[in-house]
């Protein structure tokens, strides 16, 4: 079993991976940044959606959502939580390397560093070229993550991250010359201790946006924040965005 297969991570380390604070910044993210500013009654595709982080914010702005992800289980806490905030999302449990919806969006989305986790490069660019696919002429892609040049800035000691009732220790290796990268996870909690660990692919901007053209986009953009700033010394994260071509 791969690791993005493994529940336990993803139930064990909820604390960590959809924390309150999370939510709260991908709500101020959705409502506040102008590369999320979308068309009134956009239809809005968010891959690996999980628990719904962003699908719910997105939705709540008006936005026609469908979230999909591998795991049932967290698209049944994604529902609970649209139902807490009165919102409607479409949830659909897939393999984003498999599922496709020709033409159904006008924006496909991709948060959060939930890119690269498969072994086969091939794999991964197969994800882009069905974002491409189900994307309406004219249509864009969002992708973020922390790239090579960001994450060399947060690489190094292990971090502790507080958690109810303890703590998580996470501790990050670059693999294979900066071309993956391992997150081992530490989850203490009284007298016991949990472990898991998880292994993906990074990407400078200049091989995601090579990335993005293979698949088909063009006026392929990168973006160091989500206000908008140039990707550059002083970046925080990676954001691409590529568009559709209007016409075949």
């Amino acid at each position: 079993m791969d690791w993005y297969e493994d529940l336990n991570l993803w139930s064990g380390f909820s604390a960590v991976l959809f924390s309150p604070e999370r939510e709260r910044r991908a709500a101020e993210v959705v409502t506040t940044s102008p590369l999320l500013a979308f068309p009134a009654g956009s239809r809005v595709l968010d891959q690996c959606c999980g628990v719904g982080v962003y699908t719910v914010p997105l939705a709540a702005q008006g936005y026609r959502t469908t979230g999909v992800d591998l795991h049932s289980e967290l698209l049944e806490r994604a529902a609970v939580v649209c139902a807490d905030a009165k919102v409607e999302a479409a949830l659909v449990q897939a393999d984003v390397r498999e599922y496709v919806a020709p033409g159904a969006f006008d924006v496909v989305l991709n948060m959060y560093t939930s890119f690269g986790y498969f072994e086969d490069p091939e794999e991964n660019l197969q994800v882009l070229r069905n974002a491409h696919e189900s994307l309406a002429p004219d249509g864009q892609l969002i992708v973020d993550l922390l790239s090579k040049e960001t994450y060399a800035s947060w690489v190094g000691p292990p971090k502790i991250v507080d958690i109810p009732g303890g703590m998580v220790v996470m501790r990050d290796t670059i693999l294979d010359d900066w071309t993956r990268y391992r997150t081992d996870w530490t989850m203490v909690r009284g007298n016991t201790a949990e472990h898991s660990s998880l292994t993906c692919y990074v990407y400078s901007a200049r091989e995601l946006r090579d990335m993005f053209q293979q698949a088909g986009f063009e006026e392929v953009e990168c973006f160091g924040d989500w206000d908008g700033r140039p990707y550059d010394g002083g970046a925080t994260r990676l954001i691409v965005r590529g568009k559709k071509a209007r016409t075949a």
